[in-house]
């Protein structure tokens, strides 16, 4: 009980930490841009026009809203950090439980012990992660909601409670799931992708012993960044989804149509090179082919 209550706390801190940086992502990620190009440097020391970073993009809201502006949506965000915290922990407490009261074999005899093991738990990292991810998804759609009103300067989801209520109204018991389906899609594939990399290298590409204990360590970060990298299009079309066409200006023309699906947001963003928006906060490139217009805040 106590461990639960350290990771709720640390994942609380966390998450206070990491709410500014959050909010511009997702308004990034929406393809608001409150401040036009500026020609600068790139690392090569050639003049570029570049997009304001993260300090300048975070040093904007400030000077909009306060510095309590930073924190919007950060009440139901910490809501979903500390349920799914709970719900991740237990998933796997029963897991282990399960496993201490049957006496049971190697799950898959025909393979390898460590690969057998490998896989075991990456299949119960799965369900934990999911079943946390399932129920924390309302919290997540309103965290979004709160985020992108910036753009339009809308009051429309300013409490918790009564963002619950209001989506219920308004789009039903599936409007708490708008962009769930891409969203689980990307975390199974990061998962897998992540620890059968890591497997692989820590078993076939570094040598046993103990120098190499924290090289092992090491790869799990490493594979973990390119994992997350190659599955960033699932983030940016289910966030994209969470506030599409839900009677914010940020989620309505110009920056987004109504999307028959997350398959047809995906296509979208395909076709017009945006597959990556918002992965980067630092050293932003101005889209190729594309103007930036003032009135809009955005690129077309």
């Amino acid at each position: 009980m106590a461990d639960e209550a350290l990771q709720v706390l640390l994942g609380s801190g966390l998450t206070v930490l990491s709410q500014p940086l959050m909010y511009v992502k997702v308004l990034v990620q929406v393809g608001y841009e409150p401040l036009p190009p500026t020609l600068g440097r790139n690392i090569f020391g050639r003049q570029v026009y570049q997009l304001p970073g993260l300090f300048a993009y975070a040093k904007h809201i400030v000077k909009v809203d306060g510095r309590a502006g930073l924190f919007k949506g950060l009440t139901p965000r910490l809501c979903s950090s500390a349920i799914g915290t709970v719900v991740h922990g237990k998933v796997l407490q029963r897991y282990q439980e399960a496993e201490k009261a049957e006496v049971r074999g190697s799950p898959l005899p025909s393979l390898p012990a460590s690969y057998s093991s490998s896989l075991l738990q990456t299949s119960r990292e799965m369900v934990a992660r999911s079943a946390a991810t399932l129920i924390t998804h309302p919290f997540h759609v309103i965290t979004l909601r709160c985020m992108v009103q910036f753009i339009g300067r809308e009051t429309k989801y300013s409490g918790t409670l009564s963002a619950f209520a209001t989506i219920y109204r308004e789009e039903g018991i599936l409007g708490f799931f708008a962009g769930l389906v891409p969203r689980l899609l990307g975390d199974i594939l990061s998962l897998w992708l992540c620890n059968m990399l890591a497997y692989l290298i820590n078993t076939y590409a570094l040598e046993n012993g103990v120098s190499m204990t924290e090289m092992k360590s090491y790869s799990q970060a490493v594979t973990g960044f390119f994992a997350s990298m190659l599955t960033y299009p699932f983030v940016l079309v289910s966030n994209l989804m969470a506030v599409n066409n839900c009677g914010l200006a940020g989620g309505l023309l110009p920056y987004a149509p109504t999307y028959s699906s997350w398959l047809d947001c995906w296509s979208q963003l395909h076709k017009e090179g945006n597959m990556s928006r918002g992965n980067s906060l630092f050293f932003r490139k101005v889209p190729a082919g594309k103007r930036y217009v003032w009135d809009e805040r955005r690129f077309r």
